[in-house]
C-alpha cells in the first residue's frame, strides 16, 4: 500500500487526471452494464408473465381435453392432436395437471414443444407447490432440476371443470442468456470506448497543461537567477491566466526588492566610503600636528598656537560631520516626529531676522510666491526640523553666492493639479546658479561640485541631503530650479493644513479683574 501511495505521489498531474477519469468511466460502465442487464431481465420476465397469463386459460382447456382423452384411451396418451402449445408461443414450455393433493395425473408431452428442454423441468417439490397454490394465476420463479438451470417462471391455474390444477412453466434460460449477453456487450463496448476516450483525454490534457509546462520552465529559469523572466499572459478568466498574473506580480515585487536591496547596499557602501573619506582629512590633520608637536616642531608659542587653532578647527568640523551623520541615521530610522501646527510665514520671518544679524552685508527680503506680499502657509510637522531645513537652505545660498548678492525668501500656498494645496517656501539667490550636471545630484549625500564646493570653502555635502530627508519625512518634496534673471531657487513643498481656529479659552481675559 505504501509503495502504491509513493508511486501515486510521484505520478504527474496529467497521468493522475487521466487515471481518475478512466476509473470513473469504468465504474460508470460497470454500473450501466449491471443496470441494463437487470432492467432487461425484468422486462423479459414481465413478457413471460404476460404470456403465461394470456395462454393460461387456453392451455388449461386444451391440456384438460388431452388428459380426458388419455383417460378414455389409455393405450394412446399422445393421441389427442387438436391441441398444439406452440401455436400460443409457448416454445420450450412445461405443463402438467395435478389433483388437489399435488399428485401429477397428466404431463404435457415434450414432443409437442422443444425436445431440447426434455432434460430440464421445474423443481415442483412440496414447498414450491404450496408456494404456487398460495398465489393462483400469479407467476413466480422456482428453480429447475438441473444444476446449471436458470430456473422457471411458473404459474398454477385452477381448472373450473374439476378439482384439478394446471401447472404451467416457461424456462428463464433465454432471459438470463439475453441479459448476460447484453451485459457483456455493454462492458466490452464501454471498455473499448473508455480506452479510446482515455487516449483522447490524455492528448487533450497534455495540450491543456502546456501553459503549466511553460510556467514550470520559466520558474526554473527564475530559480537559476534570471529574475527578468516572466510567465506568458493567458486569459484572466482561466485558472492558468490568474496563476500567471499572480506569478508575474510576485516576480515583479521580488525583482524590485532585489534591486532595492542592491541599491541600498550600494548606497550604504558609498555612504561609508564618503564618511570615511570626510573623517580622514580632519583626523590626518590632527594626527599630523600631534606628531609634529611630539618631534619638537612646535617650539615657538606662535607655532603652537597656530597648530592648536588648526586642531580645534578640524575637531569642530569633525564634530559637525558626526552630528550630521547621526541626524541622517535618525531620519533613516523614521523615528516619530513632534507634530504641531507650523506656519512657514512665521519661520520665514524668523530666518530673515536671523540672517540680517548673521550677514549684515546681505539684503534678505521676505516676499510672496508671485508677488511682493507673502501669505500664511500652514502645515503640520516638527517645528525644529523644519527650521533646520530653512537654515540649511539659507546657509547654502550664503555660502555659494558672491558677497552682497541679494536673497529672497518666498512663502505662500500653491495649488496642485489634483486640487490639493501645498505650503511652499522658496530660497532664491542671484548667484552663478548650479550647473545642470550638478543639479541632478545636489541632494545626494556627500556630493559637492568640483568648481567651488571644496572642503576649504564648503561643508561636508550633507546639508542638502538632510534637507531632502526631513522634507520627505514630512510627506513633502524639495526641488531646485533656476531663478529668474540668474541664480538658484531651492523650494520645499509640504502638505497644506489650515491653522486651527482659536478658541475663547485661549485668551486670558477676565473683565471682573479689570482695575480700570
Amino acid at each position: 500500500m505504501k509503495s502504491i501511495r509513493s508511486l501515486w505521489r510521484r505520478t504527474t498531474l496529467r497521468t493522475k487526471l487521466v487515471t481518475v477519469m478512466f476509473g470513473l468511466m469504468i465504474l460508470a460502465i460497470v454500473a450501466t452494464a449491471v443496470g441494463s442487464a437487470h432492467t432487461l431481465r425484468i422486462s423479459m420476465t414481465n413478457q413471460i408473465d404476460d404470456q403465461l397469463v394470456a395462454a393460461g386459460p387456453t392451455m388449461g382447456l386444451g391440456l384438460n381435453k388431452a388428459y380426458l382423452y388419455s383417460v378414455d384411451n389409455p393405450g394412446d396418451p399422445d393421441g389427442f392432436k387438436d391441441f398444439d402449445p406452440t401455436l400460443l408461443g409457448l416454445n420450450s414450455s412445461y405443463a402438467d395437471i395435478r389433483d388437489k393433493d399435488g399428485k401429477i395425473v397428466y404431463i404435457m408431452p415434450r414432443s409437442r414443444v422443444s425436445p431440447s428442454t426434455a432434460l430440464d423441468s421445474p423443481l415442483l417439490n412440496p414447498a414450491n407447490i404450496d408456494k404456487l397454490l398460495e398465489t393462483p394465476n400469479k407467476p413466480v420463479t422456482i428453480p429447475g432440476i438441473q444444476a446449471n438451470s436458470a430456473g422457471w417462471r411458473t404459474m398454477v391455474i385452477p381448472l373450473k371443470s374439476s378439482s384439478l390444477n394446471l401447472f404451467l412453466a416457461i424456462p428463464l434460460s433465454t432471459v438470463n442468456n439475453t441479459a448476460q449477453q447484453a451485459a457483456v456487450l455493454v462492458l466490452s463496448t464501454g471498455l473499448l470506448a473508455a480506452l479510446v476516450m482515455s487516449m483522447i483525454a490524455y492528448a487533450l490534457t497534455t495540450r491543456s497543461l502546456k501553459p503549466l509546462t511553460k510556467v514550470e520552465r520559466t520558474a526554473s529559469m527564475i530559480a537559476a537567477g534570471d529574475l527578468t523572466q516572466r510567465v506568458t499572459d493567458y486569459p484572466a478568466e482561466t485558472e492558468v491566466g490568474r496563476l500567471s498574473r499572480s506569478l508575474n506580480s510576485m516576480l515583479a515585487q521580488i525583482e524590485k526588492a532585489f534591486k532595492d536591496r542592491e541599491a541600498s547596499e550600494q548606497k550604504m557602501r558609498r555612504f561609508i566610503q564618503d564618511a570615511s573619506h570626510e573623517l580622514r582629512t580632519p583626523l590626518v590633520t590632527i594626527q599630523g600636528y600631534s606628531e609634529f608637536y611630539r618631534h619638537g616642531g612646535l617650539a615657538s608659542p606662535e607655532a603652537l598656537d597656530s597648530a592648536m587653532g588648526r586642531i580645534e578647527s578640524e575637531s569642530k568640523r569633525m564634530a559637525q560631520l558626526v552630528e550630521d551623520l547621526l541626524m541622517l541615521a535618525r531620519l533613516d530610522e523614521q523615528r516619530p516626529m513632534e507634530k504641531q501646527a507650523v506656519d512657514l510665514l512665521v519661520l520665514g520671518q524668523d530666518i530673515v531676522e536671523d540672517t540680517r544679524v548673521r550677514a549684515p552685508d546681505r539684503k534678505v527680503n521676505l516676499v510672496g510666491l508671485s508677488s511682493n506680499q507673502p501669505s500664511p502657509a500652514s502645515t503640520v510637522g516638527d517645528d525644529a526640523r523644519i527650521r533646520q531645513v530653512i537654515a540649511n537652505l539659507l546657509t547654502n545660498a550664503l555660502r555659494y553666492t558672491p558677497e552682497g548678492t541679494p536673497i529672497e525668501i518666498a512663502v505662500g500656498v500653491r495649488s496642485l493639479v489634483a486640487g490639493a494645496l501645498d505650503a511652499v517656501l522658496e530660497v532664491r539667490d542671484h548667484g552663478h546658479g548650479i550647473p545642470e550636471e550638478d543639479a541632478k545630484r545636489i541632494f545626494e549625500r556627500f556630493y559637492r561640485s568640483d568648481a567651488s564646493r571644496q572642503r576649504e570653502t564648503g561643508g561636508s555635502g550633507l546639508g542638502l541631503a538632510i534637507v531632502a530627508a526631513i522634507v520627505q519625512q514630512h510627506g513633502g518634496s524639495v526641488s531646485l530650479s533656476e531663478t529668474e534673471g540668474g541664480g538658484a531657487t531651492m523650494a520645499i513643498s509640504l502638505p497644506y493644513v489650515p491653522m486651527p481656529e482659536p478658541r475663547d479659552d485661549d485668551f486670558d481675559f477676565h473683565p471682573e479683574h479689570d482695575e480700570s
